[in-house]
């Protein structure tokens, strides 16, 4: 179907992801119509069919777009460290990238089950990427002698999940700087793997 003349794909297109994350966030994906998306953003309802299939459709890219930026950045990011610098930048980079996108973090952990199979399956594909390449340091350590794990695909799930819990509690401008968050949580991790 053909956009409006005038209209603005490159801007509208994102808007209306940036306010159905907004809305997904802080009112849940089933209490979220599209209705109320589309006059987030000052369109007709009929409008966002230009711009998505479906309100599934749109979850869908939101979860995708996040776990492909984490990716990504994560390629960039990692290096060629020993085990332990690298399980370190891992630490820091995930508390530090998921903590500037809170309301992306929330919608993948807290709307998967809206997710059709097919789509769920996806998703589910892309943190098991990201998860290995966590477990492969730890592997990588256990090799080198630095790292005591029993068990390294349990130890990667315990620490993406105690990492991926700042964005529940964690403010800007509370009691501890990201900085010192991102020591503590280093130094924790570090101690629980540590040979």
């Amino acid at each position: 179907m053909a956009r409006k003349t005038g209209s603005h794909s490159e801007i509208t297109g994102p808007r209306i992801r940036a306010e159905a994350m907004k809305l997904f966030a802080r009112h849940g994906f089933a209490a979220v119509s599209m209705r109320q998306i589309a006059a987030a953003v000052g369109l007709q309802a009929g409008a966002l069919y230009l711009y998505t299939p479906d309100k599934e459709a749109l979850l869908f890219d939101l979860l995708k777009d996040h776990m492909d930026g984490l990716i990504a950045a994560w390629q960039e990011k990692r290096g060629g460290e020993s085990p332990v610098g690298a399980l370190e930048t891992f630490v820091r980079f995930h508390i530090r990238y998921n903590g500037e996108r809170p309301e992306a973090v929330f919608l993948s952990y807290m709307e998967l089950r809206n997710l059709s199979p097919e789509n769920f399956a996806v998703i589910e594909g892309l943190r098991r990427a990201y998860e290995t390449e966590l477990e492969n340091i730890l592997k990588a350590g256990q090799a080198a002698g630095a790292f005591l794990v029993p068990d390294t695909k349990l130890a990667t799930m315990a620490i993406i999940a105690m990492l991926t819990g700042v964005n529940t509690w964690f403010r800007e401008g509370g009691r501890l700087s990201r900085a010192t968050v991102e020591d503590i949580y280093w130094d924790m991790v570090r101690k629980a793997v540590s040979g």
